[in-house]
C-alpha cells in the first residue's frame, strides 16, 4: 500500500515526467563522465528508487508552505544519487553530474519565462510573502504539525551590504529527510543545485556556509546579476 501523501499523489505523474526528462539528459553525463555503459538500468532502477522515495518524502503543508515545491521539484535527485552511489560513483562526481543534469533542465525553460521567474522572486511582493512564510515556518504550532518543513528568516541588508535580502535557514527539511534515512553523505548534491537554480532565472546566490556543512544556519544572500 502506498505511504505516499494525498497531496504528492495528485502531482505524482508531473513529478514523474520531470524524473524522466532528468534522468534523459543525464544520460550523456552517465556514460561520458562517470563511465557507466547499462543508462537503461541505470534509468530503471532511478525510476523505482524515486517511488522509494516518494513514499519516505514528508508533507510539510502542501500548498500552504512554500518549501513543498522545493521538496518536489529536488527530492528526485537523493534517488539518483542513491542509484549512482550504489554504482560506486563517488559523492561529489554524483554531485557535479547531477548539476550539469539540473542546469540543463532549468534552461529547457525558455529564457523569457526563468527571467521573468527571477524578477518576480526579487520583488517587493514576494518579499513581504517570504515574511510571511518565515513567520509561519518558526510558529511553534507549524514546527509541531510540521516537524519536517525547513524554519527560516527573512535577512534585510545592512548599510554596508551589496545584497538586497537573504535567507537564513535555521532548520533544513532535506537535512532531516537525509539523517532519517541515511544520506547524510550525499546530501551536499541537493546544495549543490541551488547556485545554478537561481543564475538561471537573473538572480546571485551568494551562500559561504550550510547545515549539510556543519554550519548553525545556511546563509543565501540575492541580488540581481547584471545583464548583458
Amino acid at each position: 500500500m502506498s505511504d505516499i501523501h494525498l497531496f504528492y499523489q495528485t502531482h505524482i505523474g508531473a513529478m514523474q515526467d520531470a524524473m524522466r526528462q532528468r534522468l534523459d539528459l543525464a544520460g550523456p553525463f552517465l556514460s561520458q563522465r562517470a563511465e557507466l555503459s547499462d543508462i537503461d538500468a541505470i534509468r530503471a532502477d532511478v525510476m523505482k528508487e524515486f517511488d522509494v522515495v516518494l513514499n519516505q518524502l514528508p508533507y510539510v503543508g502542501g500548498a500552504a508552505s512554500r518549501m513543498t515545491a522545493f521538496f518536489m521539484q529536488l527530492i528526485g535527485f537523493m534517488a539518483m544519487s542513491r542509484v549512482l552511489r550504489r554504482h560506486g560513483l563517488p559523492s561529489d562526481v554524483i554531485g557535479d553530474i547531477e548539476r550539469e543534469v539540473h542546469k540543463a533542465q532549468l534552461l529547457t525553460e525558455p529564457e523569457a519565462q526563468r527571467l521573468e521567474a527571477g524578477r518576480r522572486f526579487m520583488s517587493p511582493e514576494n518579499r513581504s510573502f517570504l515574511r510571511q512564510q518565515a513567520a509561519l515556518s518558526t510558529s511553534e504550532s507549524h514546527r509541531r504539525e510540521f516537524p519536517d518543513d525547513f524554519v527560516y528568516d527573512v535577512v534585510e541588508p545592512g548599510p554596508s551590504d551589496t545584497f538586497e535580502f537573504g535567507i537564513d535557514y535555521k532548520a533544513c527539511g532535506f537535512c532531516k529527510f537525509a539523517a532519517r534515512h541515511g544520506d547524510k553523505d550525499i546530501l551536499p548534491n541537493i546544495c549543490g543545485l541551488d547556485v545554478d537554480a537561481y543564475a538561471t532565472r537573473g538572480v546571485r546566490l551568494e551562500r559561504t556556509q550550510t547545515l549539510a556543512g556543519g554550519a548553525s544556519h545556511c546563509n543565501f544572500r540575492f541580488s540581481r546579476l547584471a545583464s548583458d
